[in-house]
């Protein structure tokens, strides 16, 4: 329980400090989304977004359409299946998620007691990009709509 307060407390370190700039407030759903497009291996569709993040493909389009405004992501049809819009990565959304992390590192600052969470981190991070794989690759397939 403890652990799981320590996150809370950094999640909300950075939010505050985050809300405070003169920056965009992003959604929960906004921000999973850019994650999702910035972290996970490209390329990305509107149907394999929701099914990775198991949400509507209209709730994705809304995210979507803000992200663009925004110019943190762009769309962009694509050449070969005229069918897909594939959504891509900006200069200024790259920006956008350096300084946020920057926040969430000066929210709490890893003490060399807590490398061994990081190494582990990073190993759940493999896990979920193929998970992520996996379930585009069903979409991609026709598993998911």
């Amino acid at each position: 329980m403890a652990r799981n307060l320590v996150a809370l407390g950094l999640w909300r370190k950075a939010l505050v400090a985050s809300v405070r700039l003169d920056g965009p407030d992003l959604s929960a759903r906004q921000m999973a989304l850019l994650l999702t497009v910035y972290l996970c291996d490209p390329p990305h569709t509107v149907r394999g977004l929701a099914g990775v993040l198991n949400i509507s493909k209209p709730a994705i389009t809304r995210a979507l359409d803000r992200l663009s405004v925004l110019g943190f992501i762009k769309r962009k049809r694509d050449t070969e299946d005229r069918r897909n819009v594939l959504v891509q990565r900006t200069v200024q959304g790259s920006v956008f998620l350096s300084e946020f992390s920057e926040l969430v590192v000066a929210a709490g600052a890893v003490a060399p007691s807590d490398l061994a969470q990081i190494v582990k981190g990073e190993e759940l991070g493999k896990l979920a990009q193929a998970e992520f794989d996996r379930v585009r690759g069903q979409a991609a397939g026709g598993g998911v709509s």
